[in-house]
């Protein structure tokens, strides 16, 4: 038997359909100004020398009078680049679910924590090198202090859990169909047996499961959390505590991303932000990949908050640029 924390992470009522369904129609209401400017975002990709390139993304419009912006080589050229970002350093997250290699850490957990976690784990690594945010020096007090075997027991539970989940719970053919977050099936990661305090929460054991399965799980990141902030616009919905997306310290004078922010109510919602691109993508005769669903979610709501970095990093008193990756 287990139960979720709800103190730690929202009010009670975030959970009640009436206002999950508010916080979906702010999202659809706002989702329409925030995709045009992430398509017309193609542009910043492209370096000043390759003015072909650039060319490229205006074509002549229907009655062949003017350039108009490619909306589609636009939307196609950002997620080939999403996903490419998404795959260079996905293999070592594949080989941290690895049973056969988790198996044989237990002989020694010590190095799974020194080598598995600490080196070859992208998301931790980045996090304790990351010397732009004072906030980490508690993440890389509580990593130094964590017991190795803990560890090894929590990701060797998120593996078992991930591939028990893809081969008896998840259904590609009606999982955008689910209309409840509990449907998702995903309450019991949210639980202290699928969580090390202070080192692996909710940003990276989601981290950890979206690099292996993107179909089925998002990428809870602190950016993700953050856009939805902005998505809603910054709507309480009359939550007691303000936003359910943000924790305010007022002695500190520092807001941050909620990040308690239930795994199950951000996939729904990410969820939901997905089909919302889908149509979009219908609408350009786009067919979107189904196996890379959450890639493309987090490519866009990476983008939402990255619009807004200079208020972000003023809100949460960091001022570099390079910081906004961490989780």
């Amino acid at each position: 038997m287990y139960t979720t924390d709800h103190d730690r992470m929202v009010e009670d009522k975030c959970y009640k359909i009436s206002h999950i369904e508010k916080v979906i129609a702010e999202i659809h209401r706002n989702f329409p100004k925030y995709f045009e400017d992430y398509l017309k975002s193609r542009e910043s990709h492209i370096s000043a020398d390759r003015v072909d390139a650039l060319r490229d993304l205006f074509i002549v419009d229907d009655k062949g009078k003017r350039l108009v912006f490619d909306r589609k080589t636009a939307f196609l050229d950002l997620h080939k680049i999403a996903i490419a970002e998404f795959e260079k350093d996905r293999e070592n997250y594949i080989e941290l679910f690895d049973k056969e290699l988790l198996e044989e850490y237990k002989d020694d957990p010590s190095l799974f924590k020194s080598v598995a976690l600490k080196v070859e784990t992208a998301i931790i690594r980045r996090t304790i090198q990351n010397k732009f945010a004072k906030q980490l020096d508690k993440y890389r007090a509580a990593f130094n202090m964590s017991n190795p075997s803990k560890l090894l027991e929590v990701v060797t539970k998120l593996s078992h859990f991930s591939e028990n989940y893809m081969g008896s719970t998840y259904n590609k053919n009606s999982y955008e169909n689910i209309v409840n977050y509990k449907d998702l099936g995903f309450t019991v990661l949210d639980t202290e047996e699928y969580t090390a305090y202070g080192v692996i929460g909710g940003g990276i054991k989601s981290t950890m499961l979206y690099k292996n399965y993107p179909e089925a799980f998002s990428c809870r990141s602190r950016m993700g959390v953050w856009a939805l902030w902005y998505l809603v616009a910054k709507n309480t919905f009359n939550c007691e505590m303000d936003s359910e997306f943000l924790m305010i310290d007022p002695k500190k004078n520092i807001t941050q991303q909620n990040y308690f922010y239930p795994y199950e109510l951000f996939s729904f919602y990410a969820l939901q932000i997905y089909l919302m691109l889908k149509a979009e993508a219908d609408k350009l005769g786009i067919v979107l990949d189904v196996a890379y669903r959450f890639v493309y979610v987090e490519a866009f709501l990476n983008f939402v908050a990255i619009k807004h970095i200079d208020q972000i990093n003023t809100f949460s008193k960091i001022y570099e640029e390079k910081s906004y990756g961490w989780y």
